[in-house]
């Protein structure tokens, strides 16, 4: 079966599984070495229909949280949509996908979702953080966390959403946030007041890690792709993150 991804998540999960993926986004770019034969048909916004006709794909794959609801509407081929919105849709959407696609180890790695929830990692220690890249220079006294993900304006990640449910599952005590927005605006002096976690995407705060610093921020630089690639990478980086835990507890 040839199959067009839309999501870069799926993609990953699709292509390491053995999946036939003939098509992906630019913005597609796991594993490495195989995303480069396989052809862009555009980004998670946009998409070039021609192209995607070119390519005779069998099936087509997105998410309602990263594609655009006219891409389904638009579609003449068959399609399959997901709606990951924290640990357990994935784990739900991964099986989805397996038995369409009626590919094993798919179903094999939904069911490693299924042994990962069971045992919930914690206690939260700023001293061993999962997927940290590098502490900033000012540790400060603060210990409620906030992800965030962009600057000007700057903006984190509410706890209604894939990040926060990972971050939940780590022990990580979530700073409340009075907004129903899943990535809410803030304003640089209610950050200050926080233990920040700065993600490599999409924002690249690992290239501006001076200007943290000179702006006083206590935190850390972290892998944003191992906290938001709902796939087969975030389950093996959470299921490192929970062995670790685990042999600390020990």
């Amino acid at each position: 079966m040839r199959v067009i991804s839309l999501v870069p998540s799926w993609s990953e999960t699709l292509i390491e599984a053995g999946v036939n993926v003939c098509g992906r986004t630019r913005f597609c770019i796991h594993p490495k070495e195989k995303v480069k034969g396989i052809a862009v048909v555009g980004g998670t916004k946009d998409i070039d229909w021609k192209k995607v006709e070119s390519l005779k794909p069998d099936l087509l794959i997105f998410d309602q949280e990263e594609n655009p609801k006219d891409f389904a509407e638009q579609c003449p081929y068959p399609w399959l949509a997901t709606h990951v919105t924290d640990l357990a849709s994935a784990r739900d959407e991964m099986k989805k996908i397996g038995e369409a696609l009626h590919n094993q180890k798919i179903l094999d790695w939904a069911q490693g979702w299924n042994q990962l929830l069971a045992k919930p990692c914690g206690p939260w220690s700023q001293d061993q953080i999962p997927g940290e890249i590098k502490k900033l220079p000012r540790t400060g006294a603060a210990k409620e966390i906030l992800y965030v993900i962009w600057k000007n304006p700057w903006m984190v990640v509410n706890q209604n959403t894939f990040i926060g449910s990972a971050l939940k599952f780590l022990g990580a005590p979530l700073a409340s946030i009075s907004s129903d927005k899943k990535y809410p605006e803030i304003v640089q002096e209610e950050l200050k007041k926080h233990y920040l976690l700065f993600s490599s995407e999409p924002f690249p705060f690992q290239k501006k890690e001076s200007d943290l610093a000179a702006e006083g921020f206590s935190g850390s630089l972290v892998d944003g792709e191992g906290f938001s690639w709902f796939g087969i990478r975030s389950l093996n980086f959470l299921a490192e993150a929970q062995r670790k835990s685990w042999e600390t507890k020990v």
